[in-house]
């Protein structure tokens, strides 16, 4: 194996890289019985890192 191959990563440098180019979750979530929709859950979240050359988006709203 060369160095490249067994380079690990640090959980903080992964989440800086995540967060600097921003994350997307999605996801669905339903609670039925006998065939009838309880409850149901949909996700949808952006994560993502706000500085100087990206301003947050609801900058002008606070």
């Amino acid at each position: 194996m060369t160095v490249v191959e067994r380079r690990e990563v640090a959980l903080a440098d992964l989440l800086d890289r995540l967060l600097a180019g921003g994350v997307v979750i999605t996801g669905d979530i339903t609670l039925r019985i006998a065939d009838v929709d309880l409850v149901r859950i949909d996700l949808n979240a952006l994560i993502s890192s706000v500085n100087e050359q990206v301003p947050s988006p609801w900058g002008e709203l606070l």
